[in-house]
């Protein structure tokens, strides 16, 4: 099975805990039209923080100023395996948008975790949620 290495954010709003950006898969994209914690894959030798504050950067157009580690995990889908290492993002600067063309967007916390939330995560970001919901 193909394991791929992939580093993502809870990203808090900088007025608020309460709030979190997420971004929506692309549709010819794994796990498309689904909402997730940015962020991507790591590349060989690249330690997590350092893939992060990449991928953050490429993808959000912002730049990390603090990040601690939130938890790690992993998933098997059919065809591969994730090994999944999740950041808080508590400060950045800029402002976060969809440099590549995705969907993005701040949402109440409250949204999300919600069971019966329009937004849709990967099986991958099911432990996230959990651990988010849990305090």
């Amino acid at each position: 099975m193909n394991r791929i290495q992939v580093v993502a954010a809870v990203i808090y709003a900088p007025d608020s805990r309460d709030r979190l950006f997420i971004a929506k898969r692309p549709d010819h994209l794994h796990q498309g039209g689904l909402w997730e914690f940015p962020g991507g894959k790591m590349d060989e030798g690249e330690t997590a923080l350092l893939a992060l504050v990449r991928e953050l950067r490429e993808e959000l157009g912002i730049e990390t100023t603090e990040a601690q580690p939130f938890m790690q995990l992993v998933h098997d889908y059919d065809d591969k395996q994730i090994i999944l290492d999740v950041w808080e993002v508590t400060d950045f600067r800029g402002e976060a948008r969809g440099v590549e063309g995705q969907e993005c967007r701040w949402v109440a916390m409250a949204d999300i975790l919600k069971d019966d939330s329009q937004y849709q995560f990967p099986a991958a970001n099911q432990l996230i949620l959990e651990k988010l919901r849990s305090g």
